[in-house]
């Protein structure tokens, strides 16, 4: 049992009223958070006001100060 280097995730917690930005996959864009539990989270979109319920599934990354948001593309 030798040491190596492992990369560790841990689930974000998401708090109501958040604004967040998923970079890449099929959730890509600008999200407000809307709810969330142990096991779910509730996304608003910023522009149609639509609202989705998924399993939780994002890891932190990086957090970002004074950026444009929704972000214009």
């Amino acid at each position: 049992m030798g040491k190596h280097d492992v990369v560790v995730f841990e689930p974000y917690p998401f708090r109501e009223g958040e604004k967040i930005h998923i970079s890449d996959g099929p959730r890509k864009g600008d999200w407000e958070v809307a709810s969330a539990t142990d096991r779910s989270v509730r996304l608003r979109c910023p522009v149609s006001l639509r609202e989705f319920e998924w399993d939780r599934f994002c890891y932190v990354v990086r957090e970002e100060k004074n950026v444009q948001w929704p972000q214009t593309q």
